[in-house]
């Protein structure tokens, strides 16, 4: 009979600090023990059981504590914000909403005349993002709106 996740933490806890206070000899029978109890493969479960508890120094202020149930989603800091988000939306919506494959070439001349017809002011910096921005990028940046602007487009 197979266990359940939330019994196989608990059995990877309780096993993990007996695995860790053991000689190398006494590590490989605890291994084949939990990998026939969970079902784990033995990599997975050496990792799981050499790693849970451990503390682990991010620098000198910070200490993490390996959990198993813990996940840790890496931040990326955002290159397109909202400086950018709103000269698209102006340009997305002058072009009739297409999509961002379609939109991407018409980028750069449509900052030109927006400008040119002083429509749009934009930084030096906000136009060399613009005209960077990639299409995926473009269609994931105007995702909530196109949600809107569809919402609108049934009611009429």
């Amino acid at each position: 009979m197979r266990l359940t996740v939330k019994e196989k933490h608990k059995a990877t806890r309780i096993t993990a600090a007996r695995y860790q206070k053991a000689s190398k000899k006494k590590k490989g029978a605890i291994l084949d023990e939990f990998i026939e109890l969970t079902g784990y493969d033995r990599c997975y479960a050496s990792y799981l059981l050499k790693n849970h508890g451990r503390k682990i120094w991010i620098n000198n202020k910070l200490r993490a504590i390996g959990d198993i149930r813990k996940k840790h989603k890496r931040q990326r800091q955002r290159i397109y914000g909202d400086d950018v988000l709103k000269p698209l939306k102006l340009i997305w919506a002058i072009m009739d909403c297409i999509c961002g494959k379609r939109l991407r070439p018409m980028l750069k001349e449509m900052l030109t005349i927006l400008h040119k017809h002083k429509e749009l002011r934009v930084t030096k910096e906000i136009k060399k993002k613009i005209l960077r921005i990639s299409a995926s990028t473009i269609d994931r940046l105007l995702k909530p709106e196109r949600g809107r602007n569809t919402s609108l487009k049934e009611g009429l």
